[in-house]
């Protein structure tokens, strides 16, 4: 059976597992993690796929892997990641998606933690690009500035943030607009640097070189 991005938008299931996961992220202090970022993930991993050419259907199943990947927070998350592969594998097989497109979509999500992942295919590698370039200010919970920990004041402080690539220069390049006054740009690095040098491993999947400017500067 081929199953759809809107059969996993609107599964109760699964819309469960994401709104209880981002509860629990939201107790630990961590940014948001629901909807928005998930539905970010979904849509930007689909464009870089249809940018650089691949068939429909992998596009489709990217954008199932962005939609689900972070569903294994609702257990732990710690090593979120392996957890949510096991999960989608239960929730996949059940809707009765085929064993070859179960197996990319857990891949992918399986893959996606910059602790653990690698781009080990396609799918996995533009989730790990939508994934780690997702840094905005609407992902902030906590607004009292002087309770922010380093996390909330660097993605409180981008003011602008895309992900572009460039098929004829063989660029993948993440711009970002950092107000200073909120957060230097040396924070950035302190807690996003193994998420960029990660992208840069997925960037090179596709052959690909990982850019990163940020306030018109470039960075890598």
């Amino acid at each position: 059976m081929q199953i759809h991005f809107s059969d996993i938008k609107n599964n109760t299931e699964i819309n469960t597992y994401i709104r209880q996961a981002d509860a629990s992220m939201c107790a630990m202090g961590y940014t948001e993690h629901a909807f928005a970022h998930v539905t970010r993930s979904a849509e930007m991993a689909s464009r870089l796929l249809t940018e650089l050419g691949y068939d429909e259907r992998t596009v489709e199943l990217a954008r199932i892997a962005g939609y689900m990947h972070d569903i294994g927070n609702v257990v732990n998350r710690d090593d979120h990641a392996h957890s949510g592969a096991l999960m989608a594998f239960r929730i996949l097989d059940k809707l009765g998606m085929p064993p070859e497109e179960v197996a990319m979509v857990i891949t992918a999500i399986g893959n996606h933690d910059e602790h653990t992942a690698h781009p080990v295919n396609a799918v996995a590698a533009a989730l790990i690009l939508a994934d780690k370039s997702d840094v905005r200010r609407s992902r902030v919970r906590n607004h009292d500035t002087i309770r922010f920990d380093i996390h909330d004041r660097v993605n409180y402080a981008v003011e602008h943030s895309d992900l572009v690539l460039n098929a004829g220069a063989k660029t993948v390049t993440l711009t970002i607009h950092i107000d200073i006054d909120i957060c230097p740009v040396m924070d950035y690095f302190e807690i996003f640097t193994t998420r960029m040098l990660l992208c840069r491993k997925a960037a090179a999947f596709f052959g690909l070189t990982f850019q990163l400017h940020i306030n018109d500067a470039v960075i890598m």
